[in-house]
């Protein structure tokens, strides 16, 4: 797995637009891991940062999650557009996850439920960690502590003109422990829950204590 970061300059117009609407940062960084400039992008996930914290890239720093190395230079092309980039970290997920070890986690996700065929996102606290429990069942790992840091609704438009789109975005920060490392792997690759185009559904972990 690849880990990068990438921050982008607010005054620049792309960017500008990327970081106030997901579909266009989806559609902007599927460009980095095309073979081609019409082929389909390989698996990644990404991320808008909010830390809570005030910093001046709070809210401009995207993370990314990548089974291939990126290719940056349609970015870096874009004059202006990035601030800083720090690409493909390799990560040895066979090395970093081992059962039974603790690891710090953030997901920002889209806890949904569906209720005769349609989909209906998760409002209540209480709804929202049970649905965190279980994805844990489903991926290999329990949580040991999860603190929701924003619970909102986020209404965009696909593209120009295009159909408007809500989701409601819940952050969790927390301690996570690998019950199952396979399971856990295959979840930092492929993500957690739905609108992952959208920029849910990155688990992001590094190790704890215990």
């Amino acid at each position: 797995m690849f880990l990068s970061k990438l921050v982008l300059d607010p005054a620049h117009p792309q960017a500008r637009r990327d970081l106030a609407n997901p579909y266009e940062m989806h559609r902007t960084l599927s460009r980095v891991y095309a073979e081609s400039p019409d082929g389909p992008p390989a698996r990644f996930l990404w991320r808008l940062e909010h830390t809570g914290n005030h910093l001046p890239e709070d809210g401009t720093t995207v993370l990314l999650q990548s089974a291939t190395p990126g290719r940056w230079r349609c970015l870096q092309e874009l004059t202006g557009y990035l601030h800083a980039l720090y690409p493909d970290k390799a990560v040895a997920l066979d090395e970093l996850l081992q059962p039974g070890r603790s690891y710090v986690f953030r997901l920002c996700c889209n806890p949904t439920v569906t209720r005769n065929g349609k989909r209906y996102g998760l409002l209540r606290e209480e709804e929202q960690v049970a649905w965190l429990a279980r994805q844990g069942r489903q991926h290999g790992f329990t949580p040991l502590h999860a603190r929701i840091v924003r619970s909102e609704h986020a209404t965009h438009h696909q593209g120009r003109g295009g159909q408007r789109i809500t989701l409601q975005v819940v952050q969790f920060d927390g301690l996570l422990r690998a019950e199952d490392p396979a399971q856990l792997g295959q979840a930092l690759v492929n993500g957690i829950g739905h609108a992952k185009a959208m920029g849910q559904g990155m688990l992001s972990i590094a190790p704890g204590h215990g």
